[in-house]
């Protein structure tokens, strides 16, 4: 088999002339390899002049660590004196030029004579020179690659994949456990956790000595055998880093140990076990890596015993290593932090799930703009109201950031208080425009409310700048509702306009944000115009006068996202209007006199008994009476009485007093205060809602 060498830190371009002074060029000495190590396992790093920033690779590179020095252009015909005499031997003292490279003319007259005292000297210093260049462009190459890393595995694992094998033959991460963010104080015990481990595959081991070098078959790699029982199922080792032993000693030291050093002989099976096999001399690294506030890890370089062992300049390159590694982990923690805290204020202010109220189904979808901005104004929202109808609000708040996200929290939680007061669409955005007026001069946003009414199968939308709603008819016919703009919340001074349209059983009402429709490609109308023909194009997937379900449907509709149209955040809003047939539903007006609750309980049996209901005549005549006497007592106009058949039984009850009722503890001579006591014992769901002429008190039973 045939033998070879290879150096330390190998580059694409190591073996090319170098120019060893200000104009003679020089030779670069070929490239020595060790005996039986493949080319292909000590494959170089891209070079670093190929890549962008190369002209910043000093600025990268470790202060101390070694450069090539410049060397003066000697005159024709002599050597430049250096003002100094050499010493005998070769070497010169430190910090002091060095003489000249040999002429072209000497070159070309033959080899030095043996014996003479500078013949080995120009190799020496060019093979110096080399070593220290390959270094700088070593480190350059490898912090700019921890650098690319975002999050904590991709930065992880550019140390590793920097280091193995250009540097090492493996190495081992180990990383806090918990990691500390920020200025957080670590509490409970010292934990290293193992990360990651790579290192080289067991084909690039070298062959024993009486091999036949005929024979391919692969060697194993005696680096860290036996493997760790844990490690080797894929289980990462968990440390616990005793205070006052040799592993906590060598981390507070911070800068990076050869494994010979005592302190780093009894720490390496601490932290890698004792049934590691450790390569003896320096050819084991200890580097802690510590971040901006305390050491958050180690990572422990090693060679083969058939490897050149580190030297002093090393340690160098592992410091300049572990600190880009550390400041890198520290990074990722951060952004993490941040990510989660985005991730959670903005599941908060988006509803977890979608009511399904009465009469209607109802599904959505939120895009934000990147990965990288998780928070967005964007927000949409269902409310039920009395009598089974709901609200449909879709929103935007301009920008995109924590202050986006906060205004749109605020004008959320507003939107949801009016629509509890059973106001008109138009005076909703009319007190959202002031509470936007109140939170900043240039809180603006634009905003879709609509109501939607199960019984009368009618919808009533005020628009303030937002894109107008797409509807899809029961036939395949999508449509966009006309509506007028309006300006958006927080201009101030603009009156709002309502308007109400039919809102057939079977259509389905899209309520979007602009980033659906509108991107740097493409103007709004011309995506309100590509969103309404991909509805068409979907209903026509389906048999006639068959709507497409709901979910699939919002999913086709983001497929007219086209690539670098997530510009800004996409909310959607779906609602599928089934409504409430007329003869599910029983109303009458009753005025508030002594006898009302009597004629509610025949009116309510009567109509139990045409839906063939009678098993629930004896709980809904009693808790009829109760509510209606509560409401004759204080009313002083007709109160309504409305029975709904649904798959549940709702009952409600209106008058003109907004006072809503509770539960009190009556005394035992009280005459009334027990009747809600019986509807919240009967009744599966109760409440009461406040309007702007009075409040409802409602009621629902399972069917039998």
């Amino acid at each position: 088999m045939e033998t070879q060498r290879v150096t330390e830190y190998p580059t694409p371009r190591q073996s090319a002339a170098r120019p060893t002074g200000g104009g003679a060029r020089t030779a670069a000495p070929a490239p020595e390899r060790t005996a039986g190590r493949p080319d292909a396992a000590h494959a170089a790093l891209p070079d670093p002049r190929d890549e962008p920033g190369a002209s910043d690779l000093a600025a990268a590179a470790p202060r101390d660590a070694p450069a090539p020095p410049e060397v003066p252009a000697p005159a024709a015909g002599r050597r430049p004196h250096t003002g100094h005499a050499r010493p005998a031997g070769g070497d010169e003292p430190a910090g002091r030029s060095r003489p000249a490279a040999p002429e072209p003319a000497d070159r070309d007259a033959g080899p030095v004579a043996a014996g003479h005292p500078g013949a080995e000297e120009p190799d020496e210093r060019a093979e110096r020179e080399r070593r220290g260049g390959d270094r700088l462009r070593f480190v350059g190459a490898a912090t700019r690659r921890i650098a690319r890393g975002v999050d904590l595995d991709e930065t992880v694992l550019g140390l590793c994949r920097a280091s193995v094998p250009a540097f090492s033959d493996a190495i081992l991460v180990y990383l806090r456990d918990p990691l500390p963010v920020g200025d957080e104080r670590p509490t409970g015990p010292f934990l290293l956790r193992l990360r990651r481990t790579d290192r080289l595959p067991d084909y690039a081991a070298p062959a024993p000595a009486d091999a036949d070098p005929s024979d391919t078959g692969e060697f194993p790699l005696p680096l860290l055998a036996p493997q760790p029982e844990g490690v080797a199922s894929g289980t990462p080792e968990l440390i616990e880093v005793r205070g006052g032993g040799p592993l906590a000693e060598v981390l507070r030291g911070v800068r990076p140990v050869f494994g010979d050093a005592p302190t780093v002989r009894e720490a390496l099976p601490e932290l890698l076990g004792p049934a590691r096999e450790i390569p003896a001399g320096r050819r084991a690294i200890l580097a802690p890596l510590r971040g901006r506030r305390r050491v958050i890890g180690a990572a422990v370089f090693l060679r083969r015993p058939d490897r050149a062992a580190f030297e002093d300049d090393d340690l160098l390159v592992a410091a300049q290593l572990a600190t880009h590694t550390a400041l890198g982990v520290d990074k990722a923690v951060l952004y993490g932090r941040e990510a989660y805290i985005a991730d959670e204020l903005q599941r908060t202010m988006l509803p977890d799930e979608l009511p399904q109220p009465t009469g209607v189904t109802l599904a959505s979808r939120y895009l934000p703009a990147a990965e990288t901005a998780r928070v967005g104004g964007d927000w949409y929202d269902a409310i039920p109201l009395p009598g089974g109808r709901v609200a449909l609000v879709v929103g935007d708040v301009m920008g995109h950031s924590m202050t986006s996200a906060a205004i749109m929290g605020q004008l959320r939680t507003t939107a949801q208080t009016l629509a509890g007061l059973d106001l008109p669409p138009q005076e909703v955005l009319h007190h959202l425009d002031e509470q936007a007026q109140r939170l900043g001069s240039d809180r603006m946003a634009t905003c879709l409310y609509a109501v939607y009414d199960p019984v009368a199968h009618r919808i009533v939308v005020a628009n303030a700048g937002h894109p107008p709603p797409v509807m899809l008819h029961r036939d395949g016919h999508a449509e966009v509702l006309r509506i007028p703009a309006g300006a958006p919340i927080g201009v101030g001074g603009v009156d709002f306009e309502a308007v109400e349209l039919d809102a057939p059983a079977g259509a389905t009402l899209l309520l979007y944000t602009d980033g659906l429709v509108e991107s740097r490609h493409r103007d709004v109308w011309t995506g309100i115009e590509q969103l309404r023909e991909k509805l068409t194009d979907t209903a026509g997937l389906t048999r006639p006068d068959t709507p497409p379900p709901l979910e699939p449907l919002c999913d086709e509709v983001l497929d007219i996202l086209g690539p670098g149209d997530r510009d800004d955040d996409i909310a959607l809003l779906a609602a599928r209007f089934d409504g409430i047939p007329p003869s599910d539903v029983a109303y009458w007006y009753l005025d508030p006199r002594a006898q009302t609750a009597r004629q509610a309980r025949r009116l309510a049996r009567r109509a139990l008994e045409r839906w063939e209901l009678a098993d629930l005549t004896d709980s809904v005549e009693l808790l009829v009476s109760e509510v209606v006497t509560n409401a004759v007592r204080y009313a002083e106009r007709p109160i309504t009485l409305r029975l709904l058949r649904t798959d549940v039984l709702r009952c409600e009850v209106g008058d003109d007093v907004p006072q809503l009722p509770r539960l009190r503890q009556a005394r035992a001579t009280d005459e009334g205060g027990r009747g809600l006591y019986l509807v919240n014992r009967l009744a599966r769901r109760w409440g009461a809602t406040r309007l702007s002429t009075g409040k409802v008190v409602w009621f629902e039973l399972p069917m039998p």
